[in-house]
Formats: C-alpha cells, structure tokens, sequence
C-alpha cells in the first residue's frame, strides 16, 4: 500500500471518527442519552488521537481533540464585544415586575407583544463567536464593552459545540452561561480532599476560576457545562426570542428546557412562583427568573437605557439568611485608604458556605442598622456570593451592650480619618506610609490587567515593603540582583525571574500604565479613553479641569479625581521616576489616531464590505475618531452598507431618517 494510500485512508477515518465521536459528545452532554459505554468512547478518541498524531495536517478544526486541552495560556488577550453585554436590572416584588410590565405597554402603545422567561443561572457570562459554523472565539463578559478571550479553554466544555450541527449562518453569536453541577462540584470536592488539597467554596467560584487557569488540560479535568440563552446575528434570524431558543437547541447547544413562552405578567408569575420553592431540586443554582420581551423587533422599538435593556428585566428571588452572634467589628484599610468595617461572626453555614466575616460597609450603614457587637444578626449573602448583615435581631439583644462608634484614627497608623463632603466612608488621608495603601497601591500596580508583573504576588510584595526595599511601585525598578538573592523565599530563578517580570513591564502599553498608577475613579476603560483623548502622560498632566471632564462619559467627579492627582507633587516625581525607567508614556503608532474626520460621528455596518472586514472597519472608524454601534436608533448617524446588506438594519435606518452610504462614500469621507 502506498503512502499516499495510506494518508487517504487515515483522512477517511478521520473524518468518520470525528463526526462519530461529536454526536457521541452531543448525545451524552446536551441530551443525557447515550448509546454506548464510557469505555467504548475512550477508544474511539484514543484511535482518533493516534491518527492525528501521525497525520497532524489531517487534524481537522472541529476534532474532538480539542475537548482535551493542553494548550497553556500565559496571558489572555482582551477581546471587544460586536455588542455590549449589558446587565439586565434587578426587582425583587410582584409591583416591581407590574411596573416594568406597564412601561412595556405604555412604549409598544398598544402593540401585542407576550414574554419568554428562563431560569437567571448563578455561573460566568461567555460570549462565542462563529463563522461558518466553527467556533473562532470564546470570550468573558469583562466590563460588558470588551472580555477575555479564553478560546483554548472553551473548547474544553462539552456543551459547546466547536462545529454546530447543521447548516450555519456566515457570521453569528452565542451568549450563555457556564455554570457546574452541584452533584459534579461535591465529586470534584471529594476527589480534592482525598488528595489532600482544599476543598472550593462554591461552584460559582469554582467555575470562575476554572474558566482563567493558563492549563487548558486542567480545565478540561473540570465538570463545567454550558447553557446558552442568546443568539445574534446580521441576517438569517428567527423573530422571537423562543424561536431563537429552538434554533440554538438544533445547532446543538443546551438551553434552559424549562424556559417558557407566556401571554402577560400574570403568566410570568405562575412561573416565578412555582419555581421560588422548586429552585432547590435543580442541580445548578440560580438566583432568580429573567423576563424578556419575546418579539426581537419589539426590541428595537423599545430600545435601552445607558445601562440596561427596556426590554428585559430580571426577577430575583429572596436571598437565603442565616442567624448568628456578632463576636466583634474590625476595620479594613484599602489601597485609596478608605476604611471599611467587618462583622466577625460565630460561624454560620449559609448557601453552602461558612460565613465568618460580613461587610458592614460605611458608618452611615453602622448607624442605620444600629449594630453592636454581641448582637444576634441575620446574615445574607448579596447576590448570591459577598455575605452581609442585613438586620440585627433586637429582641433577642443582650443587656448592656453599646452602641458602636466609628473609629476617629487608621486602625493602621492611627492617622486621623477625614470623610469628603457628599461621600459615606471615611478615609485615612496617610498614603505614604500607611502599610495596606502602600502595599495595596503596589498590588493594583503588578496585577494582570495593570502592569502584569510576573513573581510579584501579594506575600512577596508585603516581604519587600516590610524589609524596607520598596516604600512606593516606582521602587520596583530600582531592586537589584544582590538586594533580593538573600531574602527568605528567593533563590537563583526566582530572583531573575522577578527582575524580568520588572524589565518586561516597560514594554506595557500607556493606557494600562495610565491605570496602573491608581489614580481614584480611573479603571481601564477609562484610562483607554483619556489615552485616546491626550496621546501621552504629559498631555494630561497638564490638561485643565474643563478640558477633561468634556469628555464623554467622563464628568466632573473623575476630572476632579485626575486634576487632583496630577496636582500634587509627590505624584509627578512618581511620574518621571516611571519615565527614568522607560515606561510607555504614550500612546503606540497602532493606537494613535489618523485623523478627527470622524469626531462625533456613530456608524453601524451591516453587509459584506469590499475592502474591510467586520473588525478591521470597526478600528477603521475609531481611527478616525468615529464609533460604531450594534443597532439603529435615531442617535446613529450613518449606517454603513456593503453587499447584501441587513434588510431590518436598512428599513429601520430609513425609518428612523439615519443616512445610508455606500463603502465608497465612506472612503471619500475619511480621505
């Protein structure tokens, strides 16, 4: 036999393999029916990974392979979403859920329109993107504008086909929700402490922190599944959400199987109430029930607010509670020197989980529950995950107790607390020397989405500041070999390790370094957008007031916050030690703006353009100062039409009098 022949014999088995072993994969995990034992699947994919193994071109995209891992991740690259995931707003009584119901008719003025309701799961939010069927990225949900991408780890869960079944459209989306089984989060549990490793808290956290581990393989080890309740795409759709639930289910996807179409709210309750009791027999958690307009072109008419769909609203039932005794009250000092107090607790098992410590919050929360230690207290825990105290059993209050006072100094370095005017929490004003704002600062300054200092974690930190080698983050660069080679927990590698992870920081680009320094109110959208807006460190160091807070969605509480920083010296000799060091003090070539030919301006793309792909019109436009926006809507000043354009995007555009150009009237706009 030839080689040739044997290269198309291996292709054939391959190929006949891989779509056995998927349906094998989409019958287990999605239908809970097999058809053959665990055993006889081991050896098909065993056959399957030899065949590759000596054939490795042949390895097709979709090869159940893949669900094996592997693949180390060492950092994951952001990702923007094609559109916002947005959070959905919380109610929690009948009235609430009336109100929303009697908004809904008053904007459709009298249109029909019914309900589809779904379980609201307790896990992560992931985004999958496809073309042609095959799965190109998974991606968090991050700040809603822009996650993770964590594609090698995906394809890992089960429950996510690689390749859907059937025919698929040229370009779509999937959003749901990776969550784990409770029966599979005790096996994993018992399996861990027969191992001799500490059991995890919850399948929430649990599945959290799965989902971001750099060892594909060992996520792969963990019992994760996917349920999807979203899909999106520019042509080809279903109308109503329910349709869209069915066409997910025959891409091969898991939905929710309980989620239901309803004709009005009172529907809607039949179905909230009788899952509040039942909740509990299911093998995942949820938290509540997400109500949605069913018709997607109702959507539209209905539009959203700068945070949540009008169209959806979620319902979340009562949290569980506990009771126990409060032994004490400490108080935490964060890295801005805000000053937080803790209950500490007799230990309570609460959702799952032993509950020693709860946020108190502010003074104004101390005063307002009127709390005092030896207090019998009803704990809960704030969706579903942070323990707090929500009320204090006062007829069960032994005699004598006293009233708490807030502390007058840092619990830290006993510098007097000072509280802003317009503002709940006190703060310690001491950020020089006060122990948790210096480490804390440094923390936020090494972490991942900051600097992303490799070796620097918080017990090395808290070693180097209590030895007195570093007393600020601007330190770090200063560290040498023969300073840390005799430190506890320091050998040869280590050593040289960290002082890479400080020389490579430099390459960091100048919006992470603008978050990085941990000026109060900036997180990392913000600091990408006043990067874009003053190219460099300098640019904004000297920016006014005025000049910075016209920018959009920035406002005067974070102008303020900038101006204030920049204003103090000891923060400017931070600032050209960084310099000294070579950090990146502004913006790369690649993220610098073109021109302003499209300042102001909002885009949406529908169609197949010439010359652009969907994500290279998009850095096209901002490039040019422009945005582009997921939906029409009388805000958006252009709808951008290649090939085979959207029909809904272009009626509503006419609709609504928004400008449609052709791909040529656009290159004329920014020539």
């Amino acid at each position: 036999m030839s080689a040739n022949t044997d290269r198309n014999a291996a292709q054939k088995r391959i190929d006949q393999l891989t779509e056995e072993l998927k349906e094998h994969n989409y019958l287990y995990y999605v239908l809970a029916q097999p058809v053959i034992p665990d055993y006889e699947f081991d050896l098909l994919l065993r056959e399957l990974q030899d065949l590759e193994e000596a054939f490795p071109d042949l390895r097709r995209a979709d090869s159940p392979t893949l669900r094996v891992g592997g693949e180390i991740t060492k950092e994951f690259p952001s990702f923007q979403h094609l559109r916002p995931m947005l959070s959905l707003q919380n109610t929690y009584s009948r009235e609430e859920v009336d109100d929303f119901d009697k908004s809904i008719r008053k904007l459709l003025d009298g249109q029909p329109f019914s309900y589809i309701v779904q379980h609201k799961f307790d896990g992560v939010s992931l985004s999958l993107h496809y073309q042609n069927g095959l799965l190109q990225h998974g991606t968090t949900r991050g700040d809603g504008v822009q996650g993770d991408e964590i594609t090698a780890n995906v394809k890992t869960i089960r429950t996510i086909p690689i390749r859907v079944r059937g025919e698929a459209m040229a370009e779509f989306e999937v959003r749901g929700e990776v969550v784990m089984h409770k029966s599979d989060f005790e096996k994993l549990n018992e399996k861990r402490v027969a191992n001799g490793e500490a059991p995890f808290m919850n399948p929430r956290n649990s599945t959290a922190g799965t989902l971001k581990m750099q060892d594909s393989a060992i996520v792969a080890s963990r019992p994760l599944t996917f349920f999807a309740y979203q899909l999106e795409a520019e042509e080809g759709m279903p109308n109503t959400d329910w349709e869209r639930q069915m066409a997910l289910r025959d891409m091969g996807f898991q939905i929710d199987s309980n989620c239901q179409q309803c004709k009005d709210v009172d529907a809607v309750f039949e179905f909230i109430n009788s899952w509040e009791q039942k909740r509990h027999e299911l093998n995942f958690d949820i938290d509540g029930v997400v109500i949605k307009v069913n018709e997607v072109e109702l959507r539209e008419i209905l539009g959203r607010t700068s945070k949540f769909p009008r169209w959806a609203i979620a319902y979340k039932y009562q949290s569980e509670q506990a009771e126990t005794q409060l032994k004490f009250i400490n108080y935490q000092v964060g890295r801005t020197g805000m000053v937080t107090p803790v209950a500490n607790l007799v230990p309570v098992l609460l959702a799952g989980t032993t509950v020693k410590r709860a946020s108190l919050y502010n003074a104004d929360n101390l005063e307002k529950l009127d709390i005092r230690e030896g207090d019998y207290v009803k704990v809960e825990k704030g969706g579903e995950i942070i323990p707090k105290v929500v009320e204090v059993v006062v007829s069960k209050r032994p005699a004598g107790l006293k009233p708490t006072e807030f502390l007058k100094n840092c619990p830290e370095c006993n510098t007097p607390l000072i509280k802003n005017e317009g503002e709940v929490d006190f703060y310690c004003p001491n950020h020089a020397t006060c122990p948790p704002q210096v480490r804390g600062r440094i923390e936020h300054f090494a972490s991942r989405r900051a600097m992303d200092i490799d070796g620097l974690g918080e017990q090395i930190i808290a070693q180097l500041v209590e030895c007195g080698l570093i007393k600020d983050f601007t330190d770090l660069y200063d560290l040498s070999y023969e300073q840390l080679i005799n430190l506890e927990r320091f050998a040869d590698k280590s050593v040289r390790n960290l002082l890479e992870g400080i020389k490579k920081s430099a390459e960091v680009p100048f919006p992470r370094v603008l978050y990085a320094i941990g000026i109060r109110f900036i997180g990392e959208t913000v600091a990408k957008k006043l990067a874009k807006r003053f190219k460099s460190m300098d640019a904004l160091m000297e920016a006014e007031l005025e000049t910075i807070s016209e920018i959009h969605e920035i406002g005067e509480r974070i102008a303020h916050s900038v101006r204030e920083f920049f204003d103090q010296e000891k923060n400017r000799e931070r600032i050209a030690r960084l310099k000294a060091a070579g950090l990146q003090m502004e913006v790369g070539e690649e993220d610098k703006a073109v021109s302003n030919a499209l300042e102001g301006k909002s885009f949406v793309v529908t169609g197949t353009l010439e010359n652009f792909t969907r994500d290279t019109i998009k850095a096209h436009i901002e490039s040019h100062g422009g945005q582009v926006k997921g939906s029409v809507t009388a805000k958006v000043d252009f709808v951008l039409a290649g090939a085979d354009p959207g029909g809904s995007k272009i009626s509503k555009a006419e609709q609504l009098k928004v400008r449609v150009i052709t791909e040529a009237e656009y290159q004329e706009m920014v020539s």
